[in-house]
């Protein structure tokens, strides 16, 4: 199981067009604290081949991941 199972498995939970999360709620959520490179973009970026660890467990789930800049806040956007 990745860390970010538990992510994954909230997001297929929701129903929501796009919704926000705080990065103490993601860490509330999987269980351990983000690493500094969360704060980049490219940490968060929609790969179709990605295999980062959020990009790994996020594919299979309705929605994309965007860093909202300088917010320490992710957005997850219905995708289908």
């Amino acid at each position: 199981m990745s860390k970010f199972t538990p992510l994954a498995d909230y997001c297929r939970e929701q129903s929501l067009a796009e919704f926000e999360l705080t990065f103490l709620k993601i860490e509330t959520i999987i269980g351990s604290k983000l690493p500094d490179s969360a704060l980049r973009p490219q940490y968060w970026a929609n790969v179709v081949d990605g295999t980062g660890p959020v990009r790994s467990s996020m594919k299979n789930t309705p929605y994309e991941t965007f860093l909202v800049a300088g917010s320490r806040r992710v957005r997850f956007k219905r995708k289908f």
